[in-house]
Formats: structure tokens, C-alpha cells, sequence
């Protein structure tokens, strides 16, 4: 077995370490080999306008050492991406892909991502040893489409657009496919029940779901586009139960819908993951979007940030979450761009005075999941007694592996043994996160 740990305090990032022994303790994990839960899909992270062009102002040297950090199998092995229908906050401005008006869409243009976006997934994908797969989602409809009559502030769409907006959908995926960006799946639209300062449009239950079955679903089938994954909500894990029951108790809407996409905003409620699985076991779970929004910028990576990551992914992936989709792959020193000065973290900054790459805790907190849980694994069962503050998951790979992830919040030295190791006791420092890798 082979151990991996990022340690808060100390210099080790991911790195191998022996720290078995046969000291005695109360606290365990066991595994079940046998107990298989949710098929994994993978990690990834958002390809935003503010992430490409980010990458554009670095040297070929930088830009080449982040897309291989995240993409490669050095690196954090992603396999997952997501895009933005045209604008969102992390862009460089409001923009669309036709002209003011156009209801037939005639002016629709892709040619905006060709400078940034486009070739950083072409980029990505170079470095890849698997598929990347990668779902769009809409901020807002063009201003035109909407009650208030601009993209920013909320509104919803008019019921006289909802056909257009279905068009547009299917201009964008097939756009996309000409540009050689195959789109995996798209979600009805980014946070639906929030109204922000930067583009955004609201949508009921009922209306996502009507929208879904009444328009974007005949749209896409009659464009041969019944192999796109629909995903609906793409918004706080809070409501989820709520929100997704009127699409999932409606038969002829819900056969068409993938499933439900989760952000972490507000809460930290993983068991609303479990209700909705229980509502319907045969729908899945992504999580699309999740980071920490920026404080005051430092040269002393917060580790906090990281724990942050960690304890979230563990909570999702034992509630049934199939794959997670971080935010802005990269962001500035300032935490953007971003055209209404929202700033965020991300796991990898690039810092434009001092000319290098800021590796956050977030990167390697990540790392210590996607790097050994690959795709095609399966969630395992656990019986744990861990204090509280400490939380662990468990996958089996397709090649018989198993990759145990343990983090420990607390700022204690915990000793655990492991049921999978003959009984041999490990010890999990303090502020710390561990990969426990098992051999078959």
C-alpha cells in the first residue's frame, strides 16, 4: 500500500510517506470491497473566458506548465470541463453570438471563442490519456430574449423566446462540434434562482421543466442531438429536493433529463444529494461549479480554502455525486478578470507582476482525489469511528485498485487503523488530507 499526504505546516504536497506502526487505537476504517455505489465520471474544472485569456497573457513556458498541471497525468488528471453559453461574470464583458434581435438567429456567430477559449480545450486535450467531456451552461439569454431587457440583474425569458433559445442551444452544440469541441451535455441555466449583478436569468421548477420538455428536448432530437446529456437546477445543494421534483415526478419530462447539477454556495447539506437520489435512483448527480470567493491577496496560500475542497468532495462523493467540476481553471493575482469585478480563487493563479504560477492548497486538496479515483470507479461502503472533523471516501478503480481518502480538519494527530492493511495503524496529522492507496 502506498500513502500519499499534503500537510498543513510543512512542505509535503501529495507526497509518498511511510507513517505505519502498531500503536493502538479506538478509532477505524473499514472497507468494503464489496459494496458498490455511484459510477465516477471524474475532475474538472471550467474553460472561462477569464481562464483562457488569463493563460494568454503568460509565456508559452507558463500557460503549457498550467494546462499540463491540470490536464495531464502528472498532473490532476482532469477529464471533465465546462463552458459558458456565451457570456457569464468570469468573461471580459457581455456579449452574445448574434446581433440584437435576431429571433431566427441568423446572425449566429461562434467566431468569439476562437480566440481564447476554443484553443485552450484544444490545448487541454493534448495532454489528456482520456475523453474530456464538457457540459455548457448559460448565464443569460441575449437582452433582447428577456423581460428587463439586458443580460445582467436577473429577469426571465419570454415566453415568446422560449423556441429561439431552444434554437440557440442547438447552434451552439453543433457551433461547437464544427470548431472540433464535442459538448458532452448542457445544463437549462447557471444558478436559476439567483438574481446577480453579472448575467443571469431566473426559472421556477416548473419552468426549467417545462422549457425542458416542451422545447429544448423536441429541438435537440430533431437535430440528431438526443445523445446530450440535459442536466437541470446547476445551482446550490440547499434546495435541491425541491427543485428537482417537479421535473422528476413528471414522466414524460423527466426521461429525458440526465440528471441534476449542484454548486456549494450556501450550504453544506450533502444529505439533499441523498434524498434526490432516493427520489430517483436512475437520475445522477454532477457537481458543476464551486469555488471560494476572493479575499485580500496574499503570498501565504490559505489552507482553509483547501480543507474546504476536501471536505466537500468527500460529502458529495458518499452522497452519490458522479464527478466534480471546480470553476475557473486559472485565474489573475487579482482574482479575475471579471467585468463586474466578482474576484475569486482558483486553484491555479497566475501572477502577472511577479511573472509565475501560484499554486493554491485547493490544487493539491484536489489532486489527492483526481490524480488516484479514475474514471469508471466505483464508490465503496464504509464503517468508519473517526473523531469529528475527520471524513473519508473510498473508490475501487477498474484495475482492482482502491484509493482511500482521509481528511483530517481537526488540529490533533489522529491514529486510525485500516481493515484493508492487516490491521496497521496510520497517522493522519493534523489540518492534513491522506490517499491510502491499496493494491489488488
Amino acid at each position: 500500500m502506498k500513502v500519499f499526504q499534503t500537510v498543513k505546516n510543512t512542505s509535503l504536497r501529495i507526497g509518498e510517506v511511510d507513517n505505519s506502526s502498531k500503536r493502538i487505537t479506538d478509532n477505524f476504517i473499514e472497507i468494503n470491497k464489496d459494496q458498490l455505489f455511484q459510477e465516477h465520471m471524474g475532475f474538472g474544472g471550467a474553460f472561462t473566458e477569464a481562464a483562457a485569456f488569463t493563460l494568454s497573457e503568460a509565456s508559452k513556458e507558463l500557460r503549457l506548465e498550467a494546462i499540463k498541471a491540470y490536464f495531464s497525468p502528472e498532473g490532476l488528471a482532469y477529464t471533465l470541463g465546462r463552458v459558458h453559453i456565451h457570456s457569464c461574470d468570469f468573461a471580459l464583458g457581455n456579449y452574445t453570438y448574434v446581433e440584437e434581435g435576431d429571433k431566427e438567429l441568423k446572425t449566429f456567430d461562434l467566431s468569439h471563442e476562437d480566440k481564447w477559449v476554443i484553443p485552450m480545450i484544444e490545448d487541454a486535450k493534448k495532454y489528456m490519456n482520456d475523453e474530456l467531456l464538457i457540459l455548457a451552461s448559460p448565464w443569460s439569454p441575449p437582452a433582447f430574449m428577456k423581460n428587463t431587457n439586458e443580460m445582467n440583474n436577473g429577469g426571465y425569458l419570454l415566453e415568446e423566446y422560449y423556441q429561439p433559445w431552444a434554437n440557440y442551444f442547438v447552434k451552439f452544440v453543433e457551433g461547437m462540434k464544427d470548431k472540433g469541441v464535442d459538448i458532452w451535455g448542457v445544463s437549462i441555466q447557471n444558478e436559476p434562482a439567483a438574481v446577480q449583478t453579472w448575467d443571469s436569468c431566473i426559472y421556477t421548477a416548473e419552468e426549467e421543466r417545462d422549457f425542458v420538455k416542451n422545447y429544448l428536448v423536441p429541438t435537440m432530437h430533431k437535430a440528431n442531438l438526443e445523445d446530450k446529456a440535459i442536466l437541470i437546477w446547476d445551482h446550490n445543494r440547499d434546495i435541491l429536493l425541491e427543485r428537482v421534483t417537479p421535473t422528476y415526478v413528471d414522466a414524460e419530462a423527466s426521461k429525458y433529463v440526465w440528471g441534476v447539477g449542484n454548486h456549494w454556495y450556501c450550504s453544506e447539506d450533502f444529505s439533499q444529494l441523498s434524498k434526490v437520489h432516493d427520489l430517483a435512483p436512475d437520475k445522477h448527480i454532477l457537481f458543476t461549479e464551486g469555488c471560494v470567493e476572493y479575499g485580500i491577496y496574499g503570498s501565504v496560500p490559505r489552507w482553509e480554502n483547501g480543507e474546504h475542497y476536501g471536505r466537500n468532495i468527500i460529502g458529495d462523493f458518499n452522497n452519490y455525486s458522479r464527478g466534480w467540476i471546480d470553476w475557473n481553471l486559472v485565474l489573475n493575482e487579482q482574482g479575475g478578470p471579471n467585468h463586474v469585478s466578482n474576484f475569486c480563487e482558483a486553484p491555479i493563479m497566475y501572477d502577472r507582476v511577479k511573472k509565475e504560477l501560484i499554486y493554491n492548497i485547493s490544487y493539491f486538496y484536489i489532486g489527492h482525489f483526481s490524480k488516484f479515483i479514475k474514471r469508471g470507479a466505483h464508490r465503496l461502503g464504509l464503517n468508519m469511528k473517526l473523531p469529528e472533523g475527520v471524513v473519508a471516501t473510498a473508490f475501487k478503480n477498474n484495475d482492482g485498485s482502491v484509493a482511500l481518502v482521509v481528511q483530517n480538519e481537526t488540529n490533533e494527530l489522529v491514529d486510525t487503523t485500516l481493515n484493508l492493511s492487516e490491521g496497521s495503524t496510520y497517522s493522519l496529522p493534523a489540518h492534513s488530507i491522506s490517499t491510502f492507496v491499496i493494491g489488488e
